[in-house]
């Protein structure tokens, strides 16, 4: 895992290569976060673990979990999806979140349907915030989080008015699925840097 982020109260770390991106969030109060599971490997189990023991593995959508089982059995952490979402993962998920959880006093989560059923975006509310959007926002041309059309979009439309609501918040960094290292920016100044793609976006 690569360092990306170090901060007082949490760090965030990278899995090169992989697709969707798989990030680890180190965090003082909530423990150790997956941020999406790639395959399975116990060498990489035991490097989460010594930066801080796994408790929780988020999936933002069904795209980015893979081995789902082998996780949860060896980790032992609980698993985390948004609503429908859950439905499509291949693999037992122990909290299915809705708009009433709340997972600790500095992070929560934002669902932003329409990419897929109940894609939802997780969020560390203490400043510098941070942002995991899944594939909820692409890598624009900026470089910054964008709101790409996808072939596959289960609605553009409902994307479109859940992003739209982004521009009320405030966060440093930003992290998404198509996450490359060479091409993505993801902070300082990633809200302004979203809202300044999506006010392309909308002309």
């Amino acid at each position: 895992m690569d360092l990306l982020l170090e901060l007082y109260d949490r760090s965030v770390y990278y899995l090169p290569n992989s697709s969707p991106a798989v990030f680890y969030l180190a965090d003082r109060e909530g423990g150790g976060i997956l941020v999406n599971s790639p395959a399975f490997s116990t060498s990489l189990l035991e490097r989460l673990n010594d930066i801080l023991p796994i408790r929780y593995i988020f999936y933002p959508s069904h795209f980015g979990a893979r081995d789902v089982a082998a996780w949860r059995e060896a980790s032992g952490a609980k698993t985390m999806a948004y609503g429908h979402e859950s439905r499509r993962i291949d693999g037992e998920i122990d909290i299915v979140l809705s708009r009433e959880n709340r997972f600790s006093r500095t992070i929560d989560f934002l669902p932003m349907s329409g990419r897929t059923g109940s894609s939802c975006a997780l969020r560390c509310k203490n400043k510098p915030g941070i942002m995991f959007f899944g594939p909820i926002l692409s890598t624009g041309e900026s470089g910054w989080p964008a709101l790409m059309p996808q072939p596959d979009d289960q609605s553009f439309e409902t994307r479109l008015i859940g992003a739209l609501g982004l521009q009320d918040l405030h966060y440093e960094y930003a992290f998404t699925d198509d996450f490359d290292p060479s091409v993505s920016r993801w902070g300082p100044g990633a809200d302004a840097g979203v809202q300044q793609e999506l006010a392309q976006l909308l002309g």
